[in-house]
């Protein structure tokens, strides 16, 4: 089986970029965010009454594309995932009652149905940025933006914590407040840690 690399962090934190500027150096199979084809997205954004429709399609989603990257025989890249999405942005909306606790109950149950069929990433680069940094990017970006640059801070507190309960060698955080959008320094430190 191929390694499976994830990318987390707060939105804006530069994930996708990452991503990309990583794919420059090295053949990777990859997976995006995809959020303009999201069909429950643009609905969720207009009313909270779409957010459990929203995090299970989202749940659903991801583990679809994880399940497809570790059937290649290249090492896999993933923007965001399985985990980030039930760890970071199902919490966060339960936090803000756009779940409810049933809701964010179904949407554990079904996490942990995935995780029990699909091995968990080899291996998780989190990002994280000045706060200064997050709003701006958040501000300069054309797409629908579920959380805020008011949620980095929370988001950020929650992907820490579900981050203490892995094992610290399958964990690589990176500080990206001064990184260009080339990458340089962290692709460096992620290659080597996955001895590419």
């Amino acid at each position: 089986m191929n390694k499976l690399i994830i990318i987390v962090g707060a939105s804006g934190v530069g994930k996708t970029t990452l991503m990309q500027a990583l794919c420059k150096h090295h053949d990777f199979a990859v997976a995006y965010e995809q959020h303009a084809e999201r069909p429950f997205q643009t609905l969720f954004k207009q009313d909270t009454k779409y957010a459990l429709a929203n995090q299970l399609d989202y749940l659903i989603h991801k583990a679809e594309q994880e399940f497809e990257l570790r059937q290649n025989d290249k090492p896999a890249l993933m923007d965001g995932g399985l985990d980030l999405d039930f760890y970071g942005f199902t919490r966060l909306f339960h936090t803000h009652n756009w779940l409810s606790d049933l809701d964010f109950d179904l949407c554990r149950r079904f996490y942990n149905l995935i995780r029990a069929h699909q091995p968990a990433p080899d291996l998780i680069v989190s990002l994280y940025a000045d706060e200064k940094i997050i709003h701006e990017r958040l501000a300069s970006r054309d797409r629908i933006n579920i959380a805020s640059g008011d949620d980095a801070n929370m988001l950020e507190t929650l992907i820490n914590e579900w981050l203490e309960s892995v094992d610290e060698s399958r964990v690589l955080k990176i500080d990206v407040s001064k990184e260009t959008t080339e990458y340089l320094q962290s692709i460096s430190i992620i290659l080597d840690k996955i001895k590419l």
